[in-house]
């Protein structure tokens, strides 16, 4: 099936989204509310869904006269509102929600980070449907950053802690599909003690529901993207088929629910090889089809092709089952399973003389543009890519809830590679395609388990001036990582000779506790502190260098042990204002991926720094907020000073004069910057509803000894790699009646900086980070109380821009689902 291609209008100008967000704070800050009292007992109004809390008070029927005959008793109505996670744990943060209900209606998701979207100060770097390499961004943090934000489902961690970076310490998002969220809360800040230091970007906690009653459903999704970028012009489709069935019997209930997906991508990286100042020869065979560019640090190059089209093929499935032993006490096993198949393959923009498409050679050299190429250098920008992917995670969940003097919690979680095999071509495309020569790395066996044990005492009651809270936790997170050589790097379980391997364990036990104290009616301090006992061993490296020696390093063990205190305090000023200063000190530990890596520097194989120091933040945040029943707007201050940070970069290794790049720590950053984000139902007319945010941050490195510059550029006083200045989101949607709802909404960033001297001065081209402004829509139509449909863009406006890699453009989106 073919599909028109797309005309790219012209870009939106960033300052149209920056105006619409301070016009809708405008709006909220002039819009006559109606007072919120209370925050999760019953309401006799129901709260619009924008995560804001219900208006609590009791729902009765007034007594009027009654004639005769006409007697008519009016029944109490009930309405429960949704607590954020933070506010049901009585955590200091700053937290943004978003529900089932606004997913569904609002947003295009095929996968749990979708969701995070349009909250504000979140970025998931998802490079196209069914991408596996989504780490999340935050205010201060980076997408290379993937272990300084946590991502948990039902208190379940599903964030990668074995690296510290975009590919294989990327979250496990698809563990949970979005038929199964009842809501999401992202949590600002290091400010709760019952976190890890991992928290100081941010907390995203999943909610996954429970059925009440029977229930049913199958949802079928459909998308298309027309893509277009150099000689690449390709239509990339996907589908997905989601169904869950549940139902509550007594005290057992219980939650099924699977998906398949099938997706094409667009390509994900650009083959290119610099600029040839050596002019051909005149025997040399000509090629063409080649497009003059430049890189990212504005250097002329040859773009040749496009790689990794991926075809990827999913199947999940999660199963959770709870049972009430009585009305206080609960246990919760959660099982989730998943697989991934997935395919990459490449194209040649070059072609020879007679038309034939040309992927490079072995051997020889070759005439492109009047200059001479090495055809070898060409092949190597040609690759095919087989993954097979099997995951498994467990959790059972145990807690009481008396809302009584005591109760307390056990979550026991496992999370475990059952397979996870990569095959990499190393022979001259396209005849690899059917084999041949290559590398296989297999991670089975990496996998990490959890055990946290909670306690929250009341001895006041449940409204009494304090509520402590306090707990243990213990983790280990395992890495396995062997590359063999192969003859038949298509053929699964074919592996050679050893080509490197990295092992290795952490391990942490933690004590926390947290007093939440109310002084005064009005004024309420919450003070804690996190003590954590952590340890890195079973360490070991081997590399094969380019003289095919082979080095192994077992690495020396390490522990160290930290004291991290959190401080919050907030006054209401008002029943509607409130402001709330928070401080917070994070200790974030290297990673098995940070600490046993190995680098190259020629032929020769050595280690990097097992010695890092884990990294060291101070956190504050200064945040005036006004809440009421159908709006919320807040105005956050924040600073951070983070020591020791761990980034990669450019440095030199102790005997050798050649700078590689290496995970190092950089010895002080900061980020500095102000936000304001809000929502607000029924602006201006019944139905709409807005939600924004605009954030400005001043990120800057400090000091840095270690960085080495081959030009003689420095780090001090250069922007943080990974951090944006303005990032804003705006999202309308308007609702005219319960069945419909439309919604058009807006993502913008600035540009990014890759390297720590900012040295990467062309953002848009292939492995450069681009300024975008990105405008999507929905449409959703609940037909019935089973059906319901929607369609949807992503990219309305057809950007073309890059974060390091080529980033989706227009995508349409098709879904219908039926509810028993």
């Amino acid at each position: 099936m073919s599909f028109p291609r797309h005309r790219r209008p012209r870009d939106a100008a960033p300052r149209v989204l920056a105006h619409a967000v301070l016009l809708f704070t405008a709006a909220g800050l002039t819009h006559g509310l109606a007072v919120a009292a209370g925050s999760d007992a019953t309401a006799s109004t129901a709260t619009a869904d924008t995560g804001a809390s219900a208006v609590s008070a009791s729902g009765a029927a007034s007594q009027t006269t009654e004639k005769p005959n006409d007697a008519r008793a009016l029944p109490t109505v009930q309405v429960t509102g949704q607590r954020s996670f933070a506010e049901k744990n009585q955590l200091p943060q700053t937290t943004e929600s978003v529900t089932a209900k606004q997913i569904r209606e609002t947003i295009n998701a095929t996968d749990s980070s979708d969701a995070l979207k349009y909250l504000p100060d979140v970025l998931v770097r998802k490079r196209f449907i069914g991408d596996t390499q989504a780490p999340m961004a935050t205010r201060t943090t980076g997408i290379n950053a993937s272990a300084r934000s946590l991502i948990y489902a039902d208190g379940v961690l599903l964030s990668t802690l074995i690296n510290n970076n975009n590919q294989n310490g990327s979250p496990q998002w698809f563990m949970v599909s979005p038929q199964q969220i009842e809501r999401v809360d992202v949590l600002y800040g290091p400010f709760a003690a019952q976190f890890p230091g991992n928290s100081y970007g941010a907390v995203t906690e999943i909610t996954t529901r429970m059925p009440t009653r029977f229930e049913a459903s199958v949802d079928v999704t459909g998308a298309i993207q027309h893509f277009g970028l150099y000689g690449t012009h390709e239509n990339e489709p996907s589908q997905q088929y989601s169904a869950t069935l549940g139902d509550k019997v007594g005290k057992l209930s219980w939650f099924l629910s699977a998906s398949h997906l099938d997706s094409f991508s667009q390509p994900i990286t650009i083959g290119e090889v610099a600029q040839s100042t050596t002019p051909a020869g005149a025997n040399l065979p000509v090629v063409t089809g080649a497009f003059a560019d430049r890189n990212r640090t504005g250097q002329p190059v040859q773009v040749i092709g496009a790689g990794n089209f991926t075809h990827t093929i999913q199947d999940n499935a999660a199963l959770k089952v709870m049972y009430d032993f009585t009305p206080t006490l609960s246990a919760t096993y959660a099982l989730g399973y998943w697989q991934n198949n997935q395919k990459t393959r490449a194209q040649t923009y070059l072609q020879t003389a007679d038309g034939t498409p040309f992927y490079g050679a072995a051997s020889g050299n070759v005439n492109i543009g009047g200059f001479s190429y090495n055809a070898a250098t060409i092949a190597g920008q040609f690759t095919a890519n087989n993954v097979e992917q099997e995951h498994l995670m467990q959790s059972l969940t145990v807690d009481s809830h008396t809302k009584g003097p005591f109760d307390w919690q056990l979550i026991v979680s496992n999370f475990y590679y059952l397979q996870d095999l990569s095959g990499l071509s190393t022979g001259v495309y396209p005849a690899a395609l059917a084999g041949g020569a290559g590398r296989t790395t297999d991670m089975g066996g990496t996998g990490w388990s959890t055990v946290d044990l909670n306690g929250t005492w009341r001895p006041q009651g449940i409204d009494g001036a304090n509520i402590v809270s306090f707990g243990a936790h213990y983790d280990q997170f395992k890495l396995v990582s062997p590359t063999f050589n192969t003859a038949n790097w298509a053929a699964e379980g074919e592996e050679g000779s050893l080509f490197s391997n990295s092992l290795g364990k952490t391990q942490t036990v933690a004590l926390w506790a947290q007093d939440v104290w109310r002084i005064a009616p009005s004024l309420q301090a919450t003070l804690g502190g996190r003590y954590e006992m952590w340890r890195a061993y079973d360490g070991f490296n081997f590399a094969t260098g380019s003289n095919g020696v082979g080095v192994s390093v077992n690495q020396p063990s390490l522990s160290r042990n930290a004291f991290s205190p959190k401080a919050s305090l907030r006054w209401d000023l008002t029943d509607i204002w409130s402001i709330t200063g928070s401080f917070g000190k994070a200790l974030r530990f290297p990673t098995v991926g940070e600490l046993y890596q190995t680098v190259q520097t020629g032929t020769t194989f050595v280690q990097a720094n097992p010695f890092l120091k884990p990294e060291s933040v101070l956190s504050g945040e200064l945040a005036l907020e006004r809440d009421v029943s159908d709006g919320k707007l807040r105005l956050s201050v924040f600073d951070e000073y983070v020591s020791d940070a761990l980034i990669s970069q450019t440095s030199t290794v102790p005997g050798f004069a050649t700078p590689v790049s290496v995970t190092q720590n950089v010895g002080r950053t900061r980020e500095t910057g102000a936000e304001i984000a809000g929502t607000q139902d029924n602006v201006l007319i019944k139905g709409l509803s807005l939600t924004g945010n605009l954030t400005y941050v001043n990120a800057r490195i400090l000091e840095d000894d270690g960085f080495v510059s081959a030009t003689g550029s420095t780090a001090v006083g250069k922007q943080v790699p990974y951090v944006p200045t303005w990032r804003a989101t705006l999202a309308a949607t308007y609702r005219p009646d319960n069945r419909w709802a439309y919604t058009l909404a807006a993502r913008y960033s600035t540009r990014l900086f890759a390297t720590v001297d900012n040295s990467d001065s062309n953002p848009a081209t292939y492995q450069g980070f681009q300024s975008f402004f990105v405008m999507d829509a929905r449409v959703h139509l609940q037909v019935d109380k089973h059906w319901g449909a929607a369609l949807g863009v992503d990219n309305l406006n057809n950007r073309k821009y890059y974060l390091f890699h080529p980033f989706p453009q227009r995508t349409f989106y098709a879904e219908l689902k039926y509810d028993l």
